[in-house]
């Protein structure tokens, strides 16, 4: 597992033996099957996870019982609640698996002893940041403004290898749209094709 985050941290900065050395003694393995929780709304906040094999999602879940999907998570992907800084305070959202996943979770102290000792990690959580906070942006903005057609032609466009994994009612959920109306955006679209 820990050979997927060197690979992910070395595009942002060469990795030292010193800095493999600490994130093996920071980060720990973890396997989750097909439907396994990582969070339950109202756990404890421990950890923040690193995606190496499998699909992670989160999601809330509103006072009739309709699950809203926040977030996926395939190979490369971090997925935590509210952030590493957060730790101790109660989850507001579910993470559980989509498929079998091998992940690696960071606790808080461990999220800032990677920050001060591996370049690696503090300049990819930077770049990170950036983009995850560029993409909730749009987010908002589309599904304030956007219609459904324009916001599945985008994640098509911008997460293709996501939408041929997750089933159509996760999509839907992510998109904000029912899954009938995803199921005639979808049949238009081939129809064109």
């Amino acid at each position: 597992m820990f050979e997927v985050l060197f690979e992910y941290l070395r595009k942002h900065h060469p990795l030292s033996d010193d800095d493999m050395h600490i994130i093996h003694s920071v980060f720990i393995p973890k396997q989750l099957t097909k439907g396994e929780f990582l969070l339950r709304e109202g756990d404890i906040l421990k950890y923040g996870a690193f995606v190496c094999k499998g699909f992670l999602r989160s999601y809330v879940i509103d006072h009739k019982g309709k699950e809203h999907i926040i977030q996926f998570a395939p190979e490369n992907w971090w997925i935590s609640d509210k952030g590493p800084g957060a730790e101790g305070t109660k989850a507001s959202c579910f993470i559980d698996a989509i498929e079998d996943s091998d992940i690696l979770l960071i606790d808080q102290a461990g999220h800032f002893k990677m920050l001060e000792k591996v370049p690696a990690y503090s300049a990819s959580f930077q770049a990170g940041i950036q983009k995850r906070s560029a993409a909730k942006d749009k987010r908002i903005v589309d599904s304030l403004i956007a219609e459904a057609k324009e916001r599945y032609n985008d994640f098509l466009q911008t997460y293709p290898s996501i939408a041929q994994r997750i089933p159509q009612h996760m999509l839907a959920s992510y998109l904000g749209i029912a899954p009938e109306t995803l199921s005639r955006v979808r049949r238009k679209s081939m129809r064109k094709k």
